[in-house]
């Protein structure tokens, strides 16, 4: 490694002149990178909503359809809005009461049945169909184009809309996102390091391992906007602690020789040592988060993943070139730093490490009773400000239409009709169904099919399928829609066994089914992964437990806050949040626990290791805790997208829970079970 360290030396010019030049395919990347703002799209593809989803956009040309509330409109005006908007490519269809009525018959003309269900308080609404699907980038320009070309009588809703203005809001926030971090991270390193030019260049050297990461994802096809939004940050937060390392490695080599080269090649050798085995364990833990079902899982791992491999690469590369470039500088800025070395601290841990012992005992089965009882919700209009126009324009649809949550049936076009109005007489007779509507219920409308325009019969059936839309009065994502949803699927299986019942409705049922599952599984796979890979770098068996219980309590206090607080968390947030904490901060502990062990191998008892090992990581730990705390706090207070607020409100309030515990229950859990580790540790058999 010596060699590689010179060779870094030896090149610095044109290593920096390269990762410069690099910045450009980055950039270019970051701009061909397509992201999705809809959560769906990471369902399996081979679960039957999805099935249906897709027989809806190849068969009925209706990749996404949208509500659109009409107020205060007279019917010849609707009519020639109806005919604007068709004229729009991504348009299938638009269809409203107007259809029906024409220009000659007055709304009082049709059945009570039909008129209340469409028309309320001066306002009806229209069904809109789009060629494309839900989140595609034409179905997202179609809903721009329909703001532009109506005015404030009409209200678009619908998860598409909604989709459009998650982007938005994302897209206005995100660069903010990177300068609270970066601002947070500047201050912190400011207090803790011992120059005041230093920290910009640690944070330049994460910001270009940033832009790699975040160009090399065109590679991907597409990302989320969560991992869009969090990627950054998280990435800064999780790495800067490998800079830390860097630099502070290269300062003490400079007190032992004046060649700056040589200085640098040492620090390099031993860094690339160090953070390669710190790095594994956050690299798995991103790792374990694509065994979800859920495929945003596998989004953000990868990236993430990813962005740890580049902040290694950068740091035994880019940032020795830098700080060589600038080191008259660095000399010029220094100072004392400001951050204590907290002696005391340690000295208190280790006097009262019983009293820590009693406490951990005492707490962890409180915290862990409220980790099991956190709730999540899984409609996602919750996460978005009431504010936007769709969030807006679907209140009013619940408020107005009852129209809340809507299911699509889809059943063979030959069941004959009185079949099909049996089976959907007993759909409505179930709670919370408000009406369906479908090819064979037009005519028990009172509405003649003859009479009627092509366009209203070509929305509900073709040469394969009759489309019925159900609508249900019950929230999305709740246990009553569930239920619903499966009583549904009972029903329509008894007259036609290939039925599919699809919507959001069912897709939020199978979003709630898959993401408890993850939530159980991911945990799972993190832990394991990162438990063999402790005992291969620690070659102890007591060591690793000891270690994930550690960081494991502080998920549990971490994850059980919101119930003791009745905080009611996004989905995602507690799929993920756990593996993230656990990868990142397990760094903190192995950091502690590999220096008592070599202290107890050179003989000094398990006082004295104790001792040496938190002073010497105790300034570290905080510092990089501190780091990831200040790249994600301020992201959680500002978002207005509660999926990213709570996300990292939840990795930052980690990232401290994680640092206490590591300071103050690892050491005690080491005393205590210090003969335990001699015995199961490799080449501690003889301490």
């Amino acid at each position: 490694m010596n060699t590689l360290g010179k060779a870094i030396c030896k090149y610095r010019k044109v290593i920096l002149i390269i990762s410069i030049l690099l910045l450009i395919p980055a950039i270019l990347g970051i701009k061909a990178t397509r992201i999705n703002y809809d959560i769906l799209v990471y369902l399996p593809e081979d679960i039957e909503t999805i099935k249906g989803e897709n027989i809806l956009s190849e068969d009925f040309n209706m990749g996404a359809f949208s509500m659109v509330i009409l107020e205060n409109m007279q019917t010849k005006d609707i009519i020639k809005l109806e005919n604007e908007i068709k004229k729009i490519d991504n348009v299938e269809k638009a269809v409203s009461i107007a259809d029906v009525l024409g220009t000659g018959i007055p709304i009082d003309m049709i059945p009570n049945n039909l008129k209340d269900k469409i028309y309320k308080d001066n306002s009806t609404i229209m069904l809109i169909t789009f060629k494309d699907g839900i989140s595609s980038d034409t179905t997202l320009e179609t809903i721009e184009t329909l703001r532009n070309i109506t005015d404030e009588r009409c209200k678009i809703g619908g998860m598409s809309a909604t989709v459009l203005d998650t982007r938005d809001l994302s897209n206005s926030e995100i660069a903010i996102y990177v300068i609270i971090a970066v601002l947070l991270c500047l201050l912190v390193l400011e207090l803790a390091l011992d120059s005041y030019i230093a920290p910009f260049l640690l944070l330049l050297n994460i910001g270009i391992a940033i832009l790699y990461n975040m160009g090399t994802n065109v590679f991907l096809g597409e990302t989320s906007y969560i991992t869009k939004a969090i990627s950054a940050v998280l990435q800064l937060g999780v790495t800067m602690d490998f800079a830390i390392f860097l630099y502070h490695s290269y300062m003490d080599e400079r007190e032992k020789t004046n060649n700056i080269n040589e200085a640098m090649a040492t620090a390099i050798k031993k860094t690339f040592v160090s953070i390669v085995g710190s790095s594994l364990t956050t690299i798995a833990g991103f790792l374990a988060l694509c065994s979800m079902n859920l495929t945003l899982g596998k989004d953000i791992g990868l990236v993430m993943a990813k962005g740890v491999l580049f902040g290694v690469i950068c740091v035994v590369t880019v940032l020795p070139t830098m700080i060589l470039a600038l080191n008259k500088l660095i000399d010029k800025t220094r100072h004392k730093p400001i951050f204590p070395k907290f002696t005391r601290l340690k000295n208190l841990i280790i006097k009262y490490h019983i009293v820590i012992i009693i406490a951990f005992v005492i707490i962890l089965p409180v915290a862990f009773y409220g980790y099991q009882r956190t709730e999540n919700y899984y409609n996602l209009d919750k996460s978005l400000p009431d504010s936007l126009d769709s969030i807006s324009a679907n209140n009013e649809l619940k408020e107005k239409f009852n129209m809340v949550s809507t299911e699509v049936l889809l059943i063979n076009k030959d069941i004959p009709d009185y079949k099909v109005n049996e089976m959907l007489d007993r759909i409505e007779s179930l709670d919370g169904i408000e009406w369906t509507l479908g090819y064979s219920r037009i005519g028990s409308l009172g509405l003649p099919k003859e009479t009627l325009p092509t366009d209203l019969l070509e929305v509900f059936q073709n040469d394969k399928y009759q489309m019925i839309i159900i609508n249900s009065s019950y929230e999305m994502a709740t246990n009553e829609l569930n239920e619903q949803v499966t009583k549904v699927n009972e029903i329509i299986k008894e007259y036609d066994e290939n039925a599919i019942l699809a919507g959001e409705g069912p897709l939020m049922k199978d979003l709630v089914e898959i993401s408890d599952h993850d939530f159980k599984s991911v945990n799972t796979v993190s832990i394991a992964i990162i438990f063999i890979i402790m005992i291969i770098v620690l070659k102890s068996i007591s060591l690793p437990i000891i270690l994930i219980l550690v960081i494991e309590f502080a998920i549990f206090i971490n994850m059980g806050i919101p119930y003791y607080t009745n905080t009611i968390l996004p989905f995602i947030a507690s799929i993920v949040i756990g593996t993230i904490q656990l990868g990142a901060t397990i760094d903190y502990a192995i950091l502690i626990t590999t220096k008592y062990v070599e202290e107890r191998k050179q003989g000094k008892d398990k006082h004295n290791a104790i001792d040496e090992a938190l002073g010497s990581s105790i300034t570290s730990i905080i510092i990089s805790a501190l780091c990831f705390f200040g790249a994600t706090f301020g992201v959680g207070a500002y978002s207005k997208i509660e999926m990213i607020g709570s996300l990292c409100t939840l990795m930052s309030r980690g990232a401290l829970i994680s640092m206490i515990s590591v300071i103050a229950v690892l050491p005690s859990l080491l005393l205590l079970f210090d003969k335990l580790i001699c015995k199961t540790t490799i080449g501690m058999k003889n301490v």
